[in-house]
């Protein structure tokens, strides 16, 4: 596995960024058109599609003698072909569309020009052909590979986590992003994570293809880099302690727990009031984060301990009501359509308060870091970081802070002088698991 030094934060290299016109003709390349500025390049789990913007001096000396933007011309969803390397030749190749054309400093000599590229089925989804006019019956993690292939015809590589319960609903011309990200709040792992305990997934795109994971599943990787922060130089490596992959060059901390908004919104004790209009079947079901602990997997060692005289970890400080989803939308012949009427379509008892209280823990500890550039790493991949303690003259690491920790933000950030990646990391709970 390469090391990430301090000749990786040098400048490394835009190989490609060529233009098609939408008029027809040749692609057209940046590269010697003008002064090559920035590249800023986007992941996140919160965000339905990756993002470039590269940014670029226009010198009025392209084609015929124009400005770039005025030959081909650039308006908007012209097709990009974009390809970038960091120095431990990890590439990244991408196909994406211009999205918005922004001038950031304009005179009679020279232009600087901001363009923002995204992926195609991110200008797809506001389609009419897009929408979704059918009826879906079975696994959620069906219907996210359908939405996918089927509606926004993505040729993409797919990685979807198989979900354990079923949901059918009709599309009701609901574009598919919105509709994706709804399912995610619906869907319960099959191997990450217990039914009744845990549920809430995340739908988002990386350089690789699109995704579609489990909180549970996220947390059940393996490490794909273990980072160190510390304040002895770095000389090109030499000074990486053994056992790590790289050092931190910038790093901050943050509790992200704000009390009252964690109550609020459930975090760690949620009440479910059911009713069933045609049984009148009633029923309180109260879960507290601390019960549902051994059915969920967890980045740190435990979940904050919280002083027991406000009698959280027994109680409950949010009340979601629900009717229950029976005898929606069965399938089958008219006879089985029968049979199932009493079934329940939407589990709401082992779905809806356990995502709840999953999604509002997920942002409990942060990590924001800069490290130097490493285009191998991911969106909802997950790293261990390491940060020294402060005790006086002692060498040990952070025991609280330290640990495994998901990424939710990344940001390549290329120069002509210098490259680096910058990560939001977040987890659910606190204390260093044993590696």
């Amino acid at each position: 596995m390469s090391q990430n030094t301090a000749k990786n934060a040098e400048s490394s290299s835009v190989k490609q960024i060529e233009i098609k016109p939408n008029g027809g003709g040749s692609a057209t390349s940046l590269i010697g058109k003008g002064t090559f500025v920035n590249m800023m390049y986007f992941e996140s789990i919160l965000q339905d599609t990756v993002e470039v913007q590269y940014t670029f001096e226009d010198t009025g000396k392209g084609t015929l003698g124009k400005s770039t933007i005025e030959a081909l011309p650039i308006v908007g969803t012209e097709e990009v072909n974009l390809k970038f390397a960091d120095n431990n030749d990890n590439t990244i190749k991408l196909n994406l569309y211009v999205n918005k054309v922004t001038p950031i400093v304009e005179d009679t000599r020279k232009s600087t020009i901001s363009l923002s590229m995204v992926s195609e089925e991110f200008i797809r989804n506001e389609e009419g052909s897009s929408r979704l006019n059918i009826r879906f019956d079975g696994k959620v993690s069906d219907h996210a590979q359908k939405i996918l292939k089927n509606f926004l015809n993505t040729k993409k590589k797919i990685d979807i986590e198989e979900t354990s319960n079923n949901y059918n609903f009709i599309g009701n011309n609901k574009k598919p992003f919105y509709t994706l990200n709804s399912l995610s709040k619906f869907s319960v792992p099959t191997k990450a994570g217990e039914k009744g305990k845990t549920a809430g997934f995340f739908f988002f795109e990386t350089s690789e293809g699109f995704k579609f994971k489990s909180i549970d599943g996220l947390f059940a990787q393996k490490p794909k880099k273990k980072l160190i922060y510390n304040e002895s130089p770095d000389e090109r490596g030499k000074k990486i302690p053994p056992g790590y992959d790289g050092k931190i060059l910038k790093q901050f901390s943050d509790n992200l727990i704000d009390v009252r908004e964690k109550f609020k919104m459930g975090a760690y004790g949620t009440r479910l009031v059911v009713f069933d209009p045609f049984t009148c079947y009633y029923d309180v079901i109260k879960q507290t984060a601390e019960e549902a602990k051994k059915g969920t997997k967890l980045g740190g060692k435990n979940l904050p301990k919280l002083n027991p005289k406000f009698n959280v970890e027994s109680s409950f400080t949010r009340t979601t009501y629900m009717l229950v989803d029976t005898g929606t939308l069965p399938t089958g012949s008219v006879r089985q359509q029968i049979q199932k009427s009493k079934e329940q379509n939407f589990e709401v008892q082992n779905i809806l308060n356990q995502s709840i209280r999953r999604y509002n823990q997920l942002f409990s500890a942060m990590q924001e870091i800069t490290i130097p550039a490493d285009f191998s790493l991911h969106a909802g991949d997950m790293i261990h970081v390491d940060v020294p303690g402060l005790r006086s003259g002692d060498t040990e690491v952070n025991r609280e802070f330290g640990g495994l920790y998901i990424i939710s933000d990344l940001c390549h950030y290329i120069t002509p002088v210098e490259t680096y990646t910058k990560l939001n990391l977040i987890r659910d709970s606190f204390g260093r698991k044993q590696q």
